[in-house]
Order: C-alpha cells, then sequence, then structure tokens
C-alpha cells in the first residue's frame, strides 16, 4: 500500500518562521502511512475573479498539487487574530472558479506555532470556518496551539518533551485521512 499523499500549506513567508520549522518537523516525524510535501503559496498572483478563464500557471500548479493530494495540512501562524492573507489567498485561488474547487472532499489537518499565549487558536478557528464551507472535513482533535518556545529549543530543534505530542497528532491525522480520503 502507498503511502497517503499530503500537501502540506504553510501560511508564512517568513524565512525564519516557527511554522515553517514546524512543517519541516512535520515532515520529518510523517509516520510511514504519510508522504508529506510541501506546497509553495508565495509565488501566486492576488485574486481577482476576472483570471478565472485563463489562470496563471503558479494557479494551475497549486490546484493541480491540490487535487492529486489524498489530504491537506495547513501550519498556519496568527496575524492580527485570523489567518495571513497569503494562505487566504491561496484558499481563493484553488477554490476558484466556483464549482471547480480543488479542496473539495479533501480531508485536512491544522496546526500552527505562535510566540503567544494562546497559539494560533483565533487563526485556526477562522481557518476551520473556511474549511467547512470548502467541503474539507478537517480532524477536530487533538488540538495544536503551540508555543514556539515550549516546542523548540535554542537552536531551532524540536525539544523532546514535545516528540510524543508531535507524533501522536501525526498518527491521529494518518488515521483521520486513511478514512476521509477521496476515492
Amino acid at each position: 500500500m502507498h503511502p497517503h499523499r499530503i500537501a502540506v500549506i504553510v501560511g508564512s513567508l517568513r524565512r525564519d518562521s516557527f511554522n515553517r520549522q514546524l512543517a519541516d518537523v512535520l515532515v520529518e516525524r510523517a509516520p510511514d502511512t504519510l508522504a508529506l510535501h510541501r506546497v509553495e503559496i508565495g509565488d501566486l498572483p492576488l485574486y481577482n475573479q476576472d483570471d478565472d478563464d485563463a489562470p496563471h500557471a503558479h494557479v494551475l500548479r497549486l490546484k493541480r498539487e491540490i487535487a492529486q493530494a489524498d489530504g491537506v495540512l495547513f501550519v498556519t501562524p496568527e496575524y492580527n487574530r485570523s489567518i495571513p492573507g497569503v494562505l487566504k489567498n491561496a484558499l481563493d485561488h484553488a477554490s476558484r472558479p466556483y464549482g471547480e474547487s480543488s479542496w473539495a472532499g479533501t480531508p485536512a489537518g491544522i496546526v500552527g506555532v505562535s510566540v503567544g499565549a494562546i497559539g494560533t487558536a483565533a487563526a485556526q478557528q477562522h481557518l476551520r470556518t473556511i474549511l467547512a464551507y470548502l467541503d474539507m472535513p478537517t480532524l477536530g482533535q487533538p488540538e495544536v496551539f503551540l508555543k514556539a518556545d515550549a516546542v523548540f529549543d535554542d537552536t531551532g530543534a524540536l525539544r523532546d518533551d514535545s516528540r510524543d505530542f508531535i507524533d501522536g497528532w501525526l498518527t491521529r491525522y494518518a488515521d483521520w485521512v486513511a478514512r476521509h480520503a477521496r476515492g
């Protein structure tokens, strides 16, 4: 049996982003039943409905990568108590034109890390609302609102006491994808 192909979308463009670090950890620690690969969203033009009939090549690539995935893992920071604009832009692009959403039916997982005490809780709640509209069954528990200094040590490596939690979440997500994968 082949591993489920998982598109990993990081909602941060910052080179030293904690969420990029977390995505790297998830890719490295994924169980054998998952094949995680990062999907680029920083190269997408701003969404404009006028472009629906002739989408940019980067938009077509995004839609193709999402359509080929068995699941999507969103790794998002929180900007002003919501999701980053770059992530919303990607969600809009791959959902259009109306009736041709690449997201529909794809099982999703959401994780995030922040320097703040509540992690990325508000952003994740907003993202869950969007994903529900996009018809993406989204893993509800356990929630993953991580605080950067509790997860990563001074070198940026995953702290020993966070490994079990991350591994447990990945196992739960793998089960979620196996249950809800399209096809």
